[in-house]
This record gives structure tokens, sequence and C-alpha cells, in this order.
């Protein structure tokens, strides 16, 4: 499901992690009187008056500033503003306003955003200085005085930030869709992909690689459900990231995945596979993503028995840590299997939220352990005592046991193994996480309650 985005924008020093490591209840990001700590952005949930909401924290925006990290600081920030619903604009009291302000007002009013402005280190909310009413020369509207370190007017921002939302009918409109992010290496035919589906040239097709330069969401409709297709520029190795337009493009494709639910890897039959490839397809599985393997331009091949094997062949070698991942031939320019795709992408997205009752798990568990007992390691071996389902999108497991260092990973992938072999979870990753009982029985006896 997609939550909003609230970004939070500022100059450096200003308590923009402070102020982030208060609303989502947690030490996230680091904190420190050093301009720069926060570099890259960093994301974490919240919920207000029932709304989940996803908090960006990013490092401070110096404006034109040739310095190369906060150079790309100010990237990172700037694509935080392009992915955010709400942004918040925090400035400092005590330094007061300053220039580099007016140039990220200016920023912020070019994005055609809501812009809550924030004035913190207002440590005396009821006693203001005068020096307060010059931000007022922003032209952002009305300010809200906060302490991030005293967590004082948090809940006036968090009500503007609702206030602010896009109409709920077009959250919850996004949120009945299938986000699907197309991804792969330059040039094999995603944006033909999306023209083919549309019947129309809705993003630039050219045999020149990078042509797609951002993630483009497009709305679709099919007989198998409701689509939000993410059109994604090419990934390209680091080594050939040149200017800071790719740059740009790259990080925009990782976020892309990040909000997807279900990831097309895109492979061109001609050239088989490549290590970019293998590269493109960690990414998908890094983030837990529902994954389909989509062999393109198929129509441009002769010898199509032989040449299938070889893939077939190729990627179980190539993408053995991805053994899940279904695959299919197609061709975007001809439109060859095209509509078989949706399928697929229907059953893994219905895989990967699959939800199992913790009487079922355990027993396939015992079935399991049975048949191949956890090997001895010194004269111990492993006890499991109970599992349960504790996420999906991917499926996430917790097992209880007497001492997760006895665990081999040969035993875990065994495990794995035989709950693929149960359960299905067909083109979805599936995760473990192994955890010591505790001393006292409190937690066992509640997921035994519950049962």
């Amino acid at each position: 499901m997609l939550k909003p985005i609230v970004a939070v924008i500022g100059r450096p020093n200003v308590g923009k992690s402070t102020f982030f490591n208060a609303i989502v209840g947690a030490r996230i990001s680091i904190v420190d009187d050093t301009p720069g700590v926060t570099r890259d952005r960093i994301y974490a949930d919240t919920e207000w008056l029932g709304q989940e909401l996803t908090f960006v924290d990013t490092g401070g925006i110096e404006p034109d500033n040739s310095d190369n990290i906060l150079a790309a600081m100010r990237n990172q920030a700037e694509i935080a503003v392009d992915t955010a619903d709400v942004i918040i604009f925090m400035c400092d009291l005590k330094t007061g306003l300053l220039p580099a302000d007016y140039e990220i007002a200016n920023m912020l009013r070019k994005s055609g955003k809501p812009v809550i402005l924030v004035i913190n280190k207002s440590d005396a909310p009821t006693n203001l200085p005068p020096e307060i009413y010059d931000f007022y020369q922003l032209g952002l509207g009305e300010f809200i005085p906060i302490s991030a370190s005293h967590r004082l007017g948090f809940t006036e921002v968090l009500d503007r930030v609702i206030a602010e939302l896009p109409e709920q009918e077009t959250t919850e409109q996004a949120d009945q869709r299938i986000a699907v992010a197309i991804i792969g290496k330059p040039n094999v035919g995603k944006s033909s992909l999306i023209n083919y589906l549309l019947q129309e040239e809705r993003t630039i097709v050219s045999n020149q690689a990078g042509t797609t330069r951002d993630a483009i969401d497009v709305f679709f409709d099919h007989p198998t459900g409701a689509y939000r297709l993410i059109d994604t520029a090419g990934l390209r190795r680091k080594s050939r990231i040149k200017d800071k337009i790719e740059k740009y493009s790259n990080l925009r494709t990782e976020a892309a995945v990040k909000r997807s639910d279900v990831c097309l890897i895109m492979i061109d039959a001609l050239d088989g596979i490549t290590e970019q490839d293998t590269k493109v397809a960690g990414l998908a599985h890094n983030n837990g993503k529902a994954t389909i393997f989509v062999i393109n331009k198929w129509d441009l091949i002769d010898n199509k028995q032989e040449q299938m094997s070889e893939i077939m062949v190729d990627i179980k070698q190539r993408f053995n840590f991805m053994s899940y991942a279904p695959l299919i031939f197609v061709s975007a320019k001809t439109g060859q299997r095209i509509d078989k795709i949706f399928n697929l992408i229907v059953e893994v997205y219905q895989e990967a939220n699959k939800r199992l009752s913790t009487t079922v798990i355990n027993e396939v568990l015992a079935e399991a352990v049975a048949m191949n007992p956890p090997p001895q390691d010194k004269g111990r071996r492993l006890k499991i005592l109970y599992s349960t389902q504790v996420a999906v999108g991917p499926p996430q497991f917790v097992f209880f046991v007497n001492n997760k260092d006895l665990l081999h990973f040969s035993y875990e992938r065994y495990l794995e193994n035989q709950f693929r072999l149960n359960f299905g979870f067909e083109g979805t990753p599936i995760i473990f996480i192994w955890r010591n009982r505790k001393r006292n029985e409190e937690l066992t006896n509640l997921f035994r309650q519950k049962e």
C-alpha cells in the first residue's frame, strides 16, 4: 500500500533529524551539531489520526555549493521533494532568516507541492521574539513555531500535514492498484511495453540508451485488475554514470522499486543475461519485492527452442538466489504473450501477500524437522520451538529457538524449500527471522492463545 510521503527539507543543522526522530518515535537519523551529518534520504513510517504516513529525512540543502558531498546531499533532497506529497520546510529561529532560506523557498514553490513552513528552536512558544516574523518574507504564508528538542508544536504540524494531503478518494484509488515497476538495463524495451499496453506513445522510445530519464507512473486498467505501471530509466553500472541527470535517474529508479508491489525485470533476449541484469535483479530481491523475469524481443530470435533452453539454464545459474521468480518470453513490439504477464503479476502479488495461520505453519514445521532434524554442533542441537508469520509483502516468519547461534545457513535453506513446497510463495522472497526464546513464556502463551 502506498503511503503519503512527507519530506523534511531545510538548510544543514536546523534540526531536521531531531524532528524526524521524534516524529517517527525512534533514533533513526544521526543527530549532531556538525552540518551535513545526514547525507542520504532516510525513510520511516508513522501514523497520525488514523492516517499512515512515510516521513523522509534529508541532508541539508546548500544552494550553489561546489563541494561534491554537499552537492550530492542537495540532489538527494531534490529527489525527496519530487516524490513527496507534502513538504515540511524547516528554518532556524536562532540563526534567523538567511539567504539560503530564500533560495530553498523559491525551489519549493516551483515544485507545486504543499509546503508547511516550520520555525524550529522556538523553545518559548508563548514568548516569541519579534525576529520570527521576518520569516513571512519567504512568501510561504503562515508558519508554525516548533521546538524539535522539546517536542513542542508537533500536533499543529501533523494536523497541517493531514489537511494538505491529496483528496482521500485519490489516495484510496492509488492504494487499490497493484504498483508494478518495470526495471532493467537501458534499451531493453521498458517504454515499448508501456506504449504497447496503452496503444499510444505515452513514453519516448528510442534505440539510444538512456532516453527515459525519470520514473513515470501510468494508471492502467486490465481485465485482471487495476495497475500503477512505473516506467523507469535503465539502470547503468555506477562506473558509467557520468552526469548528474543519469545519477538522478538511477536514484529515482531505486525509489520506484521501493514503492512498488511487483517488479518486472526486463532482459534483452538478443544480449542474453549480463552482469548488469544480475545487479538489477538484486535490487528487487534485496527490497523484498515480488518479481517476474520478462525476456523481451523474442520476435527477433530465430532458433527459439534452443535459445529458450539456454536462457532458462543461464537464469537458473546466474539468479540462483531468485529461484522463486517465474519467467516469460515476450515481444513488446508485437504484443506476443504480453497479456499473460498480468496473470503472473496477480499471482505473485497474491503469493507475496498470503497470510498463514500459526497452527498450519507449525504443523508443516514439525513435519520438516521430523524428516530432517537440525544438525548437531559440538554436541548441541538447535531446537525450533515454534514459528509465526509477522508480515506480508514479502512474507516474514519469526522462529523462536533455544539458541539461534546454532543455526546453519544450509538448514535455513532447507526450511525455506519446505515452506515453498507446502505453501507456494511463487514469485516472492520470504524472510526468516530467528529469535532466542525468552526465559518467561508470556510471548509463547500469547501466540498459542490466539490459535
